[in-house]
Order: structure tokens, then C-alpha cells, then sequence
């Protein structure tokens, strides 16, 4: 079964404790914008093809692959967001990508998690370390 985005944002919503609806809709389009524009064109396509059709278009939205570490990951997230500090775009982070995590078959997110440089490998493994 798809998870579709309202019930994706309320999952979001709940875990994070975030008072408003809208804030948790912009986490999870920060967090798949930022993956997606992260993701090599092929891998960003494969995700988008495992999500609801409502989830799609923040996986798709940026079209060039751009490279950078998982600090700036977590910066842009932050910035997306709404400003975000850096402690607190790491935790939404790590909250949207378990969610998407479970959304998706498991052979898939293996794939994307190989694709990326190691420092991100823990943080898709869902690894509670930094």
C-alpha cells in the first residue's frame, strides 16, 4: 500500500510534535527536495516511481544533481524548512527519511543508500549516530 502525502505529513507531524500542519508540510518538501536534487537523475527517478503520486513532485522538483556533504544536506534542509537551526534540520531529516524509509520497497532504498557517499549511508540506514 502507497502511503499518500496526508498521511505522510500527520506521521510527520506526530513524531516531530510540530504545532502546525504547514510546518510539517514544509519539512517533508524540504527533506525530498533536498534528497531528490542530492540523487543522480536515474535514482531520482526510481524513488519518485515508489511514492504516492502527491509525494512526487518535491523528489522531482530540482533537475540537476548537485553534490555536496551531508553538513550542507542538513543546511539546505534547514533552509527550505523555514529556517531551521542545524539540530533541528537533522532531526526532521532523520524523521522524513524513516518515514520514506518504510514507504518504500526495501531493495530500492538500498540502492539509494549505496549511491551516496558514505557519510550519508548512516543517516539513510537509520543509524543513531551522527
Amino acid at each position: 500500500m502507497t502511503v499518500r502525502r496526508n498521511q505522510f505529513v500527520d506521521q510527520v507531524q506526530e513524531r516531530l510534535g510540530l504545532a502546525s500542519r504547514e510546518e510539517a508540510e514544509r519539512t517533508v518538501d524540504a527533506v525530498l527536495e533536498t534528497l531528490g536534487e542530492r540523487l543522480e537523475l536515474t535514482e531520482k527517478h526510481h524513488l519518485a516511481s515508489q511514492v504516492a503520486a502527491d509525494l512526487k513532485e518535491p523528489i522531482l522538483r530540482r533537475k540537476r544533481t548537485e553534490r555536496y556533504d551531508l553538513e550542507e544536506f542538513f543546511n539546505r534542509v534547514g533552509a527550505r524548512a523555514g529556517g531551521l537551526k542545524y539540530a533541528h534540520a537533522q532531526n526532521h531529516t532523520k524523521v522524513v527519511l524513516s518515514l520514506l524509509r518504510a514507504a518504500i520497497a526495501p531493495g530500492e532504498w538500498r540502492h539509494i543508500t549505496m549511491k551516496l557517499p558514505e557519510d550519508y549511508r548512516s543517516l539513510l540506514r537509520g543509524d543513531s549516530s551522527d
